[in-house]
């Protein structure tokens, strides 16, 4: 099963998305990839992104990229948290496999798990002013999102923490 949540930044899309995975058959796999970067505004949230977690039954993996060498237990539930990370890293880091390479990646965990939600952002509604890798990158996460979307067997958006289903059965 592939349900891809999809929402605005603070929309409830990631609190949903866990609470999904947690009640899925499977131990729960928090695949994470976020890169911690050399700042501490990544390296805090991503403090507080384990904390919050804590003692929820996740077994945590941390991998910015290149999702298709993962081993990964079929039994699993993995949380994937999140594409828009996921293509910002294959897109700008070296040896990354841009947009594709977020989506072959993505792919390659449909194939090793039985259950895999998928957290993306919406992108694209606020309006059309922006520029350069901005652009690209937008664009990259809309065409990787349109592609998911496809490919799942659901997708739930998220608005104001309160899940809509826009493909598949309900929640």
């Amino acid at each position: 099963m592939f349900t891809l949540v999809v929402g605005d930044a603070g929309s409830g899309k990631s609190a949903f998305a866990e609470s999904l995975a947690l009640s899925l058959p499977g131990q729960p796999i928090y695949l994470d990839t976020m890169e911690p970067g050399e700042d501490g505004e990544c390296r805090a949230r991503i403090a507080r992104h384990r904390l919050a977690r804590a003692g929820r039954g996740f077994v945590t993996v941390e991998r910015s990229m290149a999702l298709e060498e993962l081993a990964l237990p079929w039994e699993s539930s993995v949380l994937l948290e999140c594409v828009g990370n996921l293509v910002a890293n294959e897109l700008y880091s070296s040896g990354g496999g841009g947009a594709r390479g977020a989506l072959e990646g993505v792919e390659a965990l449909l194939a090793r798990c039985r259950h895999l939600t998928a957290v993306t952002n919406e992108v694209c509604s606020g309006g059309a002013d922006y520029l350069g890798d901005t652009l690209t990158y937008l664009r990259a996460l809309a065409w990787v999102n349109r592609e998911l979307a496809r490919r799942a067997d659901r997708v739930v958006e998220v608005v104001c923490a309160l899940p809509q289903v826009r493909k598949g059965a309900a929640v």
